[in-house]
């Protein structure tokens, strides 16, 4: 149990704290431990209180270079202590994707620095959870990390929301993630992506990766630096420039106007063909049944996924070396599928690294 404590507290990194004042000056003004000068550039560039006439977003949360960051921003009443700041937001630092876990936190750190106008109760707090994974204050909410399951959060987003949208297109984004492409998603609010973005990986639960979602990515040199060295990724933006940017998607989605586009160089590895309609309308059949739980839904896409992947290691030969077995190309033809048919299996096959180059 200790043991079990002790691995799920050491998840955070770090804790941060940004000042609007009432000259509308934005400055990040205590951390700890320290951060880099690049994480802080990011952490402002996200906490949305720097732009001019920008919305207040209450949550954020993103990935950069494999750190998660949960941003929470507030705007100071009258009766604060806090005499010469309009807003403040706390950002707190991760190993692990679990947004409702680091949103009821940054709550509860917010309400202190609200009430104190110091940033020591919060560091006390930091410290408490990262030592003994709880906090409790009778005033501003007792906070207990076990009750935050990773399963919970993997499964927090909703997939027959996704299908209502898309329909049967769904397979286009299920065959772009198990063939790990890039997909981009844009829509002007940032609420909505995070919505939609966090779902998607449960499309290809049996890989349970949510370190390919980088739900809030800004248009900047360095977070595309970092994002351009990911395999496959699911990236989110605000601006509508990204439409523009060819090179940074094979998929394109964007989820104001419901549109989904494959980028030409991604077009022959995305070609649709039997095997996909029989998924396309598993997937939607599944996710209308108004019997069936997003869970269930997720289950019935899984068991697919494990068909295909069970068929698909059936015809590799295992190897003289002792690897897994691997499968070439030869063989494929051998079995004779219809063409888009052995064309995903290949893509696939390489995807999971069975492929015999």
């Amino acid at each position: 149990m200790a043991a079990a404590e002790a691995a799920e507290t050491q998840l955070m990194l770090g804790v941060g704290l940004i000042e609007k004042d009432t000259n509308g000056d934005t400055l990040w003004v205590w951390c700890y431990p320290s951060t880099t000068a690049e994480l802080r550039d990011m952490l402002l560039r996200k906490c949305c209180l720097t732009g001019e006439n920008q919305q207040l977003h209450t949550f954020v949360y993103g990935q950069y270079r494999r750190t998660w960051f949960y941003v929470t921003t507030t705007e100071v009443p009258d009766s604060s202590v806090l005499k010469t700041v309009t807003h403040f937001s706390i950002v707190l630092t991760a190993k692990d994707f679990n947004p409702e876990k680091y949103a009821a936190f940054t709550r509860i750190l917010c309400r202190m620095y609200l009430k104190h106008g110091s940033p020591v109760k919060m560091m006390e707090s930091y410290i408490a959870v990262l030592t003994k994974g709880i906090c409790q204050s009778e005033e501003n909410g007792s906070f207990l990390s076990k009750d935050f399951d990773a399963r919970k959060a993997y499964l927090a987003g909703s997939i027959k929301d996704v299908v209502s949208q898309f329909g049967m297109e769904t397979v286009i984004l299920y065959t772009a993630l198990m063939l790990k492409k890039r997909i981009v998603v844009y829509h002007p609010r940032i609420e909505a992506i995070q919505e939609f973005t966090r779902t998607l990986p449960a499309l290809v639960w049996h890989r349970q990766d949510w370190s390919i979602l980088h739900s809030y990515v800004h248009l900047n040199a360095d977070e595309l630096e970092a994002l351009k060295i990911c395999t496959g990724y699911i990236a989110g933006f605000v601006d509508p420039e990204v439409s523009n940017r060819p090179d940074l998607y094979d998929v394109f989605v964007n989820l104001a106007d419901s549109e989904i586009t494959v980028s030409q160089p991604a077009k022959e590895a995305m070609t649709m063909g039997k095997l996909h309609k029989e998924i396309g309308q598993l997937i939607v059949q599944s996710a209308e049944d108004p019997e069936k739980s997003d869970s269930q839904v997720i289950k019935d896409i899984s068991l697919k996924t494990r068909e295909i992947l069970t068929n698909l290691a059936s015809f590799a030969e295992v190897s003289d070396d002792g690897e897994k077995p691997k499968l070439s190309f030869e063989m494929l033809k051998q079995k004779r599928f219809p063409p888009a048919t052995e064309n995903f299996l290949c893509h696939l096959a390489a995807a999971e690294q069975m492929l015999k180059i």
